[in-house]
């Protein structure tokens, strides 16, 4: 595609995370704070990363991120480390020991089509 100068072939993955009522600052600041780092150490690439609008009737609040990936496997090694990780495990330990950040976790794998812009 003209434009691009992203390598072809990536797989993408799109991660919706359903944030618990009233985790919203507590889930940022995992991230802001520690998530990024773990994935930039561990070859995780966050690609963009969103939050939804206000305004919206939906009575929960969205964090939505899309990683890139080699393939498919380069993702299940990636996600593998990143599970075990002893720093992640800590901060997840205690990040919740008030409870879960999330209700809810989506994760969709997804391929650039021929005319993407972003391949």
């Amino acid at each position: 595609m003209p434009g691009s100068t992203a390598p072809a072939g990536r797989l993408f993955e799109l991660r919706t995370y359903h944030v618990a009522p009233g985790k919203l600052e507590a889930l940022r600041a995992r991230f802001r704070d520690h998530t990024f780092g773990i994935f930039a150490r561990l070859g995780l690439e966050v690609v963009a990363f969103f939050e939804d609008a206000p305004g919206g009737d939906r009575g929960e609040h969205l964090l939505v991120y899309l990683l890139a990936f080699e393939d498919r496997n380069h993702a299940e090694r990636a996600w593998a480390a990143f599970r075990a990780d002893p720093e992640w495990l800590e901060v997840k330990a205690e990040t919740e020991r008030d409870g879960a950040l999330t209700s809810k976790v989506d994760s969709l794998y997804l391929q650039p089509t021929e005319h993407s812009p972003l391949r």
